[in-house]
């Protein structure tokens, strides 16, 4: 309502109304003599100051403002603003008391936690002081061990001591006693010797005169035996040089005798060879599904079973690309008519890295085809030596024998095929490998020659000519290496976990993604080292206490298999390109 009183108004705002009148001046106020008479006094109170033109201006307003008819409202107003300024008061103390509330909550606060880190001090220093009673009992614990076991030792000490000194004494009066018995053996002896001596001495003559008489003796009896033999044997021997019938019957009879040692030793030699064609295997086979006679009798029953078996798909278990699976069944299928058909067998070679299915492509080829199949290295070539040819000969007069052909199957071939002309080998090694060349010049019904190297390019011509299909095994890809996980995965890990009759038991995961997780894992890797990696699992299961194979457990071991795979390929480079061992990238 400062408008009402003409607060911070100007000349403009000042009302119409004439001025109030002055104070007068209080009689006996001090006036300056040197003054003029039109001059005022000088104010001497409060009032001499005060301006009563707001009054003025303020009682006009107030009447206007009651000749109004807006006077009412600007009452309400008025009262309106006061009310809000009274809330907006009131509002501020809550808020006050508020803040009083909160901070006497926080103090209470503060108060319960300093409580609560006071009770947690004194229970730490309450276990710390246990700790070190517990500390410093077994301290005296430990020291009265010591003192015992301090004491033990010395009292063991003593004992050894006492006992070696016991032993000591024992051993000195033994080697009194020997030493005593000696004494006394030997002067018996040198007693008995000086007797001997003189007896010996005093009998001399009488003792060489007896030698004299038994040797003249002995001399006679020989000479009348000598003279008697020869008489006989004279006699004998002109009596049967005289008689013709004696003289022919003992001609015949020894020429008999030599025709007949001689025609045993030929006959035996012939039949041991006969047999050992037909009836065992030669020593340069390693593995043979042809039957022999001792197999039969050690192991009849398997045999029997192995006879009634019936022909098997030649890719079953043999995980290959979906191109080189399209090839084989081809020669697998091809194989087979050749056999029906008994035509002649055409030669193979299957070449590429280690552990991609050669040898067992193989066996499924000879098991698919109804043929017999026989496996050799080629490292056990060499250190035969001479024999080598021998063996050879032996070898394919036995692959000759078969009657229901045989799949002669020759892992590492590159090991003694190697070319004559570069190559330094030996003469025994040459000779065996053109023993080789010879029998295998042409082509047979009796046997299929399979090859397989690592690095074929170390062969010689003449094996290159003699070879009709060749074959290239590469490192399987993704989709065949997620085939042969979950195979083996399978057969080592599943079947004898779902069976119950093995230790071996498998924990609950997403199989299938698991094995789609290693397949992508183990890029690289041959069909081999993932039959390994199976392995590791299952035996990694055995090894543990409750037998179970879980999910990180699987990943530990596919981490070690590629660690150890990485290794392997580390080793490769380290010897030098241009080997033909060498793993071709997937």
């Amino acid at each position: 309502m400062s408008w009402l009183f003409g607060i911070n108004k100007g000349p403009k705002g000042e009302g119409a109304g004439s001025p109030l009148p002055l104070p007068s001046a209080q009689p006996g106020a001090e006036v300056g003599g040197d003054r003029g008479l039109g001059d005022r006094p000088a104010p001497k109170d409060k009032w001499s100051n005060f301006d009563p033109t707001g009054l003025e201006r303020a009682a006009k307003a107030a009447r206007e403002l009651e000749q109004s008819r807006y006077a009412k409202d600007a009452l309400n107003l008025a009262q309106m603003q006061e009310q809000t300024l009274q809330l907006e008061q009131q509002s501020k103390v809550k808020e006050y008391e508020a803040a009083v509330e909160q901070l006497r909550s926080e103090q209470i606060r503060a108060q319960a936690e300093e409580r609560r880190k006071t009770l947690s001090e004194e229970t730490r220093q309450h276990q710390a002081r246990a700790q070190y009673q517990d500390k410093l009992a077994r301290q005296r614990y430990e020291d009265q061990l010591k003192q015992q076991q301090l004491l033990n030792e010395e009292n063991l000490r003593k004992q050894e001591e006492s006992v070696q000194k016991q032993e000591a004494m024992r051993r000195a009066t033994v080697e009194r006693e020997m030493e005593l018995r000696h004494k006394n053996e030997i002067l018996r002896v040198e007693a008995e010797a000086r007797a001997r001596a003189k007896a010996e001495r005093e009998n001399a003559d009488i003792i060489r005169e007896q030698i004299h008489l038994k040797a003249a003796e002995h001399r006679q009896t020989v000479l009348e035996s000598i003279r008697t033999a020869g008489t006989l044997f004279g006699e004998g021997f002109h009596a049967f040089l005289t008689d013709r019938k004696k003289v022919t019957a003992t001609v015949v009879g020894l020429t008999l005798l030599a025709g007949g040692v001689y025609s045993a030793k030929n006959g035996t030699a012939a039949a041991a060879r006969f047999i050992e064609a037909r009836l065992w295997k030669p020593s340069l086979v390693r593995e043979t599904s042809r039957i022999t006679v001792l197999e039969a009798l050690q192991h009849p029953f398997q045999v029997s079973r192995r006879l009634l078996s019936r022909p098997q798909d030649a890719l079953e278990g043999v995980v290959l690309s979906p191109s080189l699976e399209a090839r084989v069944r081809d020669i697998a299928i091809a194989t087979r008519n050749t056999k029906k058909n008994r035509s002649l067998y055409r030669n193979v070679l299957m070449y590429g890295p280690p552990g991609t299915g050669k040898t067992l492509f193989a066996k499924k080829l000879a098991v698919h085809s109804g043929m017999d199949y026989a496996i050799m290295t080629g490292g056990d070539v060499a250190p035969m030596g001479r024999e080598g040819v021998t063996a050879m000969h032996k070898l394919f007069d036995w692959a000759n024998t078969s009657r229901r052909g045989l799949l002669l199957f020759v892992d590492e071939a590159d090991a003694f095929l190697r070319k004559r002309a570069t190559e330094k080998i030996s003469e025994d090694l040459r000779a065996t490998l053109n023993a080789f060349l010879y029998r295998t010049g042409q082509h047979s019904n009796k046997f299929m020659l399979v090859l397989a190297s690592n690095q074929p390019e170390q062969f010689d011509w003449a094996i290159n000519d003699r070879i009709d299909v060749m074959v290239h095994f590469d490192l399987p890809r993704q989709e065949e290496r997620e085939r042969l996980v979950r195979m083996y995965f399978d057969k080592y890990v599943l079947k004898p976990a779902t069976e119950g009759k093995q230790r071996l038991k498998l924990a609950q995961f997403d199989y299938g993604r698991k094995c789609s997780e290693i397949a992508r894992l183990t890029e690289g890797m041959s069909g081999r080292e993932i039959a390994q990696l199976a392995l590791s699992w299952q035996a990694t299961a055995y090894a543990s206490e409750d037998g179970v194979l879980t999910e990180a457990v699987m990943d530990a071991c596919v981490q070690d298999a590629v660690q150890q795979h990485q290794q392997k390929m580390c080793w490769l480079k380290s010897e030098g390109p241009g080997r033909g061992d060498e793993p071709s990238p997937s």
